[in-house]
């Protein structure tokens, strides 16, 4: 058992490779993240389940204290299609965004990226300006300041194009429930129970989507 995760991490980069041959270098990328769940609310206080590689984070996009990891998947964009796995990384739950696409030290040059405002960095946009890459996320609000008019239009814009990725985790925790790894007893199987249900959630979108 702990030998499968390193075996369905080469599977998912096999399959990935083999997909993207299909697509120009041009296409446009975005990027999020979602929340592995090993016990949530009061439960994750005490929570000791795979502790090497988990700990406790808050997810605001669930208003939700979780003990667990996360999983940031950067991906490219496909007309009338779900978004192709590119780049993956698991992190323990209190991970930054930020700090994990610094981890994952992207190279793809002459794109767009599309993120949430958690990504926005000057000193990440111009490493990706320097490559070719446009990193476009929405506009920071100010304290106590009015968001103007042209800026909730980009934000509504970004969004929209962020919404892809958004769907693919949608889809990611239907098909395969990723989302709920509640029953994983032991770090080993924390991390069969990410990469093995991203393996087959990849070669479903390579067959079917």
């Amino acid at each position: 058992m702990s030998n499968l995760a390193p075996a369905f991490e080469l599977l998912i980069d096999s399959v990935v490779q083999a997909a993207h041959s299909q697509f120009a270098p041009t296409a446009d990328r975005v990027i999020d993240s979602v929340p592995v769940i090993l016990a949530r609310a009061a439960r994750s206080t005490g929570a000791r389940v795979a502790r090497e590689v988990a700990d406790k984070s808050f997810c605001a996009s669930k208003n939700l204290w979780y003990h667990g990891v996360k999983i940031h998947l950067q991906a490219v964009r496909r007309v009338g299609h779900l978004p192709l796995p590119e780049r993956l990384l698991v992190t323990e739950a209190s991970c930054h965004d930020l700090t994990a696409l610094r981890q994952m030290e992207i190279k793809m040059g002459n794109c767009v990226l599309f993120a949430d405002k958690a990504y926005a960095d000057t000193t990440i946009r111009a490493a990706f300006d320097r490559q070719g890459t446009t990193l476009v996320t929405p506009t920071k609000k100010e304290k106590h300041q009015p968001v103007a008019h042209t800026d909730s239009l980009w934000s509504r814009f970004v969004s929209s194009m962020r919404q892809p990725i958004e769907s693919l985790f949608n889809w990611l925790i239907e098909q395969t429930g990723i989302q709920n790894a509640s029953k994983v007893r032991s770090t080993n199987g924390l991390l069969v129970h990410c990469y093995g249900k991203l393996a087959v959630a990849c070669v479903l979108l390579v067959l079917y989507h």
